[in-house]
């Protein structure tokens, strides 16, 4: 009995290091579309086959740029969250998910005449943000350098993202490499189980594909 639940558990953690995983919604960061406490299922193999496109939701690791510092916990208090971000009952201090909004050589800003986003000049159209936001209140004008992505949260006027940390290490902007999946759907709770389809950009820069 034990050595089965010893392989059950280490196939479980080698299905989800290379092929699934999931992860713990801690915010309304990404709202509408994701809610505090949705668990979401994370392919890690999308990224292997194709290109990360303008509009995808990522999760990715923040260390260096969305998260820069050490947590300074002791190790037992880091043992047991990382525990719980593993069983997908925690949040993690160091792992996010953000929706992609400008590729390496691209040019976001804000805003254009009519409030919206632009992406190398080009206006976007952007309808899963929050109800009631702006686009962005910050106004900005950031262009994405090689091997890097600039990351937006749904919920523009609770959501600490790229426009935040234009002065942090990276200037808020993450490495392709750090980004670990896709997520495919919302799993838990049951009553708000839904796929994620991938939402491209609306208007001509949001076609366009990245490495």
């Amino acid at each position: 009995m034990c050595l089965a639940l010893v392989s059950a558990v280490l196939a479980s953690a080698a299905v989800r290091a290379t092929l699934v995983d999931v992860y713990y919604i801690p915010s309304g960061s990404m709202e509408p579309l994701l809610q505090a406490g949705d668990r979401v299922l994370v392919s890690r193999t999308d990224y292997r086959s194709g290109p990360v496109r303008r509009g995808d939701l990522v999760v990715f690791d923040g260390r260096g740029t969305f998260a820069p510092f050490r947590s300074g916990n002791p190790p037992v208090v880091d043992a047991v969250a990382g525990l719980g971000q593993w069983l997908g009952v925690a949040g993690s201090d160091t792992v996010y998910v953000k929706r992609v909004i400008g590729l390496p050589g691209d040019t976001v800003a804000c805003c254009a005449p009519d409030g919206r986003l632009t992406v190398n000049g080009t206006p976007v159209t952007e309808e899963y943000v929050f109800p009631g936001d702006e686009p962005s209140r910050i106004k900005f004008t950031a262009e994405v350098p090689a091997g890097r992505l600039w990351l937006m949260g749904d919920h523009r006027s609770v959501s600490a993202d790229s426009r935040s940390l234009l002065g942090a290490p990276g200037g808020g902007m993450v490495p392709i490499d750090r980004v670990i999946g896709r997520p495919l759907g919302i799993i838990w709770p049951l009553g708000r189980s839904a796929v994620l389809e991938r939402t491209p950009l609306g208007g001509p820069a949001g076609t366009d594909e990245g490495q």
